[in-house]
């Protein structure tokens, strides 16, 4: 089945709309089918034959999407940063529309509906996959998976990560696109004037001309566009048949006490439960950060602290704070250090505080300290992947001469070396329980969530910053990657931010307990330990390895079939 080639006035359109239309699939928006009719947008509006044309195509696509996306780097720096990062992004789904116009030259794929299905979506992956990765450890936000939180599609990640995921999405957008072609071909064809059959007995072996040859192929379009939707609703919802850890007692609980805890599926626990207790401090003024507001910010988790002494003491096994709960280093601020001491003695369990540490060598880490009380810290996880041009600034004096926010970050962030796991203590004396610790944009870096839970983590924990960013959906943008690993991994998962919005998440994705944005909130959770082992998680890296090389032989295939054909 093939589409028609469309103007170029109609390519433009499609772009742009279609780039608009991804947009709406992720939050706040969450239109989630939206996904599908972008991917259909994109692969009709690429439907020229022109390298350079196609290039402009997914550039406007690109930049229709990642623009209304990325507002918050706007709300948190400048109007030109946010054009940069977008602008970036969006190249790369240039080069994907170029790459395009190649691949499907290849003499395999030619009127082969299926086949350019794949291979488009093999293709759209891999670009994506490498924009996760480059430049500068690369950008994963906007990939397709994660539209896909809280869906049957999304359930996929289970088996294969956020790479198996994106590529349902895509080959399900294309099978649309598809379908919409037979239709508008069997519409054409009943809207055009019918001419007479020649006259005399038609040819042994033909059907008649005229309105009686029109039908069958009427027929025939309608058929192929019926199993084209079909396939792509069946390739959607097939992710409801895994056999995803599902928790029938998650959701709020009354304690005897009369408070409410929120299980995260405790008859899914392998290894026995984490009780967590979490504060939400907040911030004093939305726009201006947690580090305009050091000590109100740490006074204000603090009290939290205290507000879960008075019902939960001695109850918990863990106190969880957000990225930059306490932005002045306990290990040299003896005041901090005496409040965090005191804090964790009222709750009688250690703190997971978020700090930064600035050694004499010069730069700065952004750490998550676990501190107990008489002992200091116990504990200590530092981010692997430090967020370029947000957390240090490369090549600082070229970009100054653009944009002078480079100089907001006046101290660039070192990379830690360590795993994302942190030993947590049983109060009950059962030995340690491994948490996994990935710090606010690291959760969407799929191989250091892989990696915590193969250096054993059995529960995963995403504290977060998102204090600079306002009331945009950078945070539940967040929230659906935590989603989404917490899928990948089988693992409940707890996001915790500054100002919201945090949640609990079950092992197969499901949000029990959601906070507001720039609300003070706290709250217990009941966290299943789990030690097995997803597919997604023991592939590794191989879905994102082979999805890449894939794309590099179909890119050859396509230039050698254009050779050829010229």
């Amino acid at each position: 089945m093939r589409l028609p080639q469309p103007s170029r006035l109609l390519s433009l359109f499609l772009a742009v709309t279609g780039g608009l239309v991804l947009w709406a699939a992720f939050p706040d928006a969450g239109v989630w089918p939206a996904a599908f009719v972008a991917v259909a947008a994109l692969y009709w509006s690429l439907g020229r034959d022109s390298a350079w044309w196609n290039f402009l195509i997914g550039l406007l696509f690109g930049l229709a999407f990642f623009l209304p996306h990325l507002w918050w780097a706007h709300e948190s720096t400048e109007t030109a940063p946010w054009i940069a990062i977008s602008t970036v992004e969006a190249l790369f789904l240039a080069a994907f529309g170029a790459l395009w116009t190649w691949v499907r030259r290849a003499r395999f794929l030619r009127r082969r509906g299926w086949r350019l299905a794949a291979a488009f979506s093999v293709l759209f992956v891999a670009v994506e996959q490498w924009r996760s990765e480059i430049p500068f450890g690369g950008f994963p936000w906007g990939r397709l998976a994660w539209s896909m939180s809280g869906t049957p599609t999304g359930r996929a990640a289970w088996l294969g990560g956020t790479v198996a995921v994106s590529l349902l999405v895509a080959f399900a957008g294309v099978l649309l696109a598809l379908a919409v072609a037979g239709l508008v071909r069997a519409a054409r064809r009943s809207a055009a004037p019918e001419r007479p059959a020649p006259a005399g007995p038609a040819p042994a072996g033909r059907a008649p001309g005229g309105a009686a040859q029109a039908r069958p192929r009427r027929a025939r379009d309608v058929r192929r566009a019926v199993g084209a939707l079909a396939l792509g609703a069946a390739v959607a919802v097939l992710p409801l048949a895994l056999p995803l850890p599902t928790s029938a007692s998650a959701g709020p609980v009354e304690t005897p006490e009369g408070n409410e805890v929120y299980d995260a599926g405790s008859d899914l626990a392998q290894d026995g439960e984490l009780w967590a207790g979490a504060v939400q401090g907040n911030v004093g003024e939305p726009g201006l950060g947690a580090f305009a507001n050091r000590a109100e910010v740490l006074n204000n988790h603090l009290e939290g602290t205290y507000t879960l002494a008075e019902d939960y003491a001695g109850e918990l096994d863990v106190v969880l704070w957000p990225e930059n709960g306490s932005d002045l280093d306990p290990q040299t601020t003896p005041d901090v250090a005496r409040g965090l001491d005191a804090a964790a003695t009222a709750v009688g369990a250690p703190i997971l505080v978020g700090a930064q540490e600035f050694p004499q060598s010069g730069g700065r880490y952004n750490v998550s300290l676990l501190w107990q009380a008489g002992s200091g810290v116990i504990g200590r996880y530092v981010k692997q992947h430090p967020a370029p041009f947000g957390e240090y600034i490369p090549m600082r004096s070229v970009l100054r001469l653009f944009s002078d926010q480079v100089d907001r970050v006046r101290t660039d962030m070192i990379a830690g070396v360590g795993p994302p796991v942190v030993e947590v203590p049983s109060r009950l004396g059962q030995g340690a329980y491994r948490m996994g610790t990935v710090i606010c944009f690291e959760v969407a870096y799929d191989e250091i969530v892989r990696d915590a839970v193969l250096e054993g983590a059995q529960v995963l924990v995403v504290p977060t910053n998102n204090a600079s960013f306002g009331f945009t959906a950078e945070s539940t943008q967040q929230l659906a990657m935590s989603r989404m690993q917490a899928i990948t991994t089988g693992r409940a998962t707890v996001q915790i931010s500054t100002v919201g919005v945090s949640g609990v998440i079950t092992p197969d994705g499901t949000v029990v307990r959601r906070t507001g944005l720039f609300t003070d909130d706290v709250f217990v959770a009941n966290l299943p330990l789990r030690s097995s082992v997803t597919p997604a998680v023991a592939a590794g890296y191989w879905p994102g390895w082979v999805v890449g090389g894939l794309a590099v032989v179909l890119v050859v295939a396509g230039v050698v079939g254009g050779l050829r054909r010229r």
